[in-house]
């Protein structure tokens, strides 16, 4: 891949985020005014009422203006998610990895680089991508007459590191934006609580007898908040973890096919 070419998908990703989040936010107002809004969720069809007995969606809409936020925050993880599950899907490739590493150090070990590299163009994924690009330099270096027997091994190394190190960014990325989320949730959450809390006491601390409307709204937004804050922070960090080990564990496999393809060709030169 190209400097350039890693450039422009830089560029598109950078939109591609931005863009995701706005529609994001634009869906999150859309679904606070429009669903928990209606004035079907409230007494005498006035959000600024009381909600109907056991209607969930009039209560969130209590939540007051944070809600949308934490809406905003649920639908981007959801997003970008999906995002990570279908390009780590499409980096594992086809078949068990397992299974594809040692056909690999099976062929190489008989010198069938040939049939190791058409392995590759079946597996396509980061993995195959990797191996096919140290294959490819593994026949090179054996018939390379220029180079000392130790000066081809770290030939070999280097282009096994410089196409890992292309295919690693591919698998991290935007796992930065899921990690945020677990952090800022719960922030905004808090912010809709204290504010809530506010309310509420205000509504306390009028004189005569306590606002029972503004008593409730507030005590309605600090849990409400509350509660989508703490959500959006746990499903945030469940789902970053389990990326960061599917992440991981590829990663391990792509080294573990590396060591054995260096190690497969020092042992060749020694023959």
């Amino acid at each position: 891949m190209s400097s350039q070419t890693k450039k422009s998908s830089g560029a598109f990703g950078a939109i591609f985020n931005v863009v995701a989040i706005l529609l994001a936010y634009g869906a999150a107002l859309l679904i606070f005014n429009k669903v928990m809004g209606n004035p079907a969720n409230f007494e005498g069809g006035n959000p600024a009422g009381h909600v109907l007995q056991g209607n969930i969606l009039g209560t969130i809409y209590k939540g007051g203006f944070i809600v949308p936020l934490l809406i905003t925050c649920i639908l981007v993880l959801f997003t970008f998610s999906i995002e990570r599950l279908i390009t780590i899907s499409r980096a594992r490739g086809k078949g068990r990895l397992n299974v594809f590493v040692k056909s690999v150090q099976t062929s190489v070990s008989n010198d069938q680089i040939e049939e190791s590299q058409e392995a590759c163009d079946k597996q396509k994924g980061s993995l195959a991508n990797v191996v096919k690009a140290g294959l490819k330099r593994y026949r090179e270096l054996q018939h390379d007459q220029s180079l000392e027997n130790d000066q081809k091994v770290i030939a070999l190394q280097k282009e096994i590191e410089e196409a890992t190190a292309l295919e690693l960014p591919m698998l991290s990325k935007n796992l930065v934006i899921i990690s945020t989320i677990a952090s800022i949730s719960v922030l905004i959450g808090l912010i809709g609580t204290v504010l809530g809390m506010i309310r509420a006491f205000t509504a306390l601390a009028s004189t005569g007898s306590p606002d029972a409307l503004a008593l409730s709204t507030g005590i309605s937004e600090a849990l409400i908040n509350t509660a989508f804050g703490i959500s959006g922070s746990t499903l945030a960090i469940i789902l970053y973890n389990y990326f960061s080990t599917s992440i991981d564990g590829l990663t391990y496999k792509i080294d573990e096919a590396g060591f054995s393809l260096v190690q497969s060709f020092s042992a060749s030169l020694k023959k």
